[in-house]
């Protein structure tokens, strides 16, 4: 089977081709992004087979996009497939799912509705989502669609844990709760923890920490999400490249009243100039921030101490909830890739079982590892993440289940 994984935004689409065997892993055939989608010049970026070809395209719409991707993964040097009709189904990943998704489902109208009701918890994301579905079913009306929600995985956790110390009818009425995102990655690094440690995963309790652009944390018993940094939106919790994570809400009242900002203001500063940014004023990229720390800037380096500081709060907080932790998971590009993070982070942790192997964690190398040292009670794994293979997945069991009726 061979399936389509599309993460649509507000003017890009990036998209993945896999095939799946059964029982084996996903192979990928093919990638792309579509970008600038609606501008008077938008970009494509495909890769297939070896070749990567990037040219510029005309996207005047969602619609437009997903022909030109269809056109690129069936004709000239990037085609990976020989035409539409070898697409089996096709895998959206939706932000935003509430509480109506705990788990991938199939998509019709009354998801589609689902999905649109939610709306209003994540802006900048469902809507965006909904209008790639719109379209790609439009253009393969054929093939099952199916939804895969960043949220689904944390629908696990108890009232105690996804409620907010706010009057009761806020949630009954208005369901303001936590419900986390990067649902995906964590179950997918989970899931590799645990093949990784040798056990089933339902014997095995584990922090994740996926850290990207956005970052976030989840408390895993058993193969279940039971707590997760992100709340209600993306915005509470870690530290992250242009988001504040957790402040005091009584600042947003002080910005207000005191210097007069207005609600979108507050909003554009706490969701895109705060972060990594906001505190370096170097960039949200910690590359960029790392490499101006080691350059001696000192702002830089307050966004790092700050940045692995919230990390060992979490970690801390979530081995107490956790009571035994079997590991501890980087993953995202920052936890992936970024060795100097996991060393301080995991920095006067060993009290609590996590003691890191310099050597180890200092390895260039891509693959999943074990970087803790041999005698640290936890382990630490670094696992690079793959949410396209989980979409892939979850939608190729789906698309091959019977339908009602």
């Amino acid at each position: 089977m061979n399936v389509l994984v599309v993460n649509c935004g507000s003017s890009s689409i990036k998209y993945s081709l896999l095939a799946m065997a059964d029982g084996g892993e996903p192979q990928v055939l093919a990638s792309g992004l579509i970008e600038r989608i609606g501008e008077e010049a938008s970009g494509l970026r495909h890769e297939a087979g070896g070749n990567q070809i990037r040219r510029e395209v005309q996207a005047p719409d969602h619609e437009a996009a997903f022909g030109l991707m269809v056109r690129a993964l069936t004709e000239g040097d990037g085609a990976a497939i020989a035409g539409p009709d070898a697409i089996d189904a096709v895998g959206h990943r939706v932000v935003h799912g509430g509480e109506r998704f705990a788990e991938s489902t199939r998509l019709d109208d009354a998801v589609i509705a689902a999905i649109e009701a939610c709306a209003n918890l994540a802006p900048l994301h469902n809507p965006p989502n909904l209008t790639g579905i719109r379209a790609a079913m439009h253009l393969m009306p054929r093939v099952p669609h199916v939804a895969v929600f960043d949220t689904s995985f944390h629908q696990t956790l108890e009232p105690h844990a996804f409620l907010y110390a706010l009057p009761y009818e806020l949630y009954t009425e208005h369901r303001i709760r936590r419900y986390g995102f990067h649902g995906t990655s964590h179950r997918y690094v989970a899931g590799e923890a645990a093949r990784m440690l040798g056990r089933p995963p339902a014997e095995v309790n584990l922090i994740t920490l996926h850290l990207g652009n956005g970052c976030s944390a989840a408390a895993v018993r058993g193969g279940k999400s039971v707590d997760t940094s992100l709340g209600m939106t993306p915005l509470e919790g870690l530290v992250m490249g242009t988001r504040s994570g957790d402040i005091d809400p009584a600042i947003i009242f002080h910005l207000v009243r005191s210097l007069g900002m207005g609600v979108d203001e507050v909003d554009d500063l706490l969701n895109r100039r705060s972060g990594l940014l906001g505190v370096s004023g170097v960039s949200n990229d910690m590359r960029e921030v790392l490499r101006a720390a080691g350059e001696g800037n000192e702002r830089a380096e307050l966004a790092l101490a700050i940045f692995c500081h919230r990390l060992k709060k979490y970690i801390g907080a979530y081995t107490a909830e956790l009571g035994q932790v079997d590991a501890l998971v980087f993953t995202g590009g920052i936890g992936e890739n970024a060795a100097y993070i996991r060393r301080r982070t995991c920095e006067g942790l060993a009290p609590l079982g996590y003691v890191l192997d310099d050597v180890r964690n200092e390895a260039d190398t891509r693959a999943a590892r074990d970087v803790a040292a041999d005698a640290s009670p936890t382990r630490i794994l670094v696992i690079p993440t793959d949410e396209e293979a989980m979409i892939a997945r979850d939608t190729a069991h789906i698309a091959a289940l019977p339908q009602d009726g």
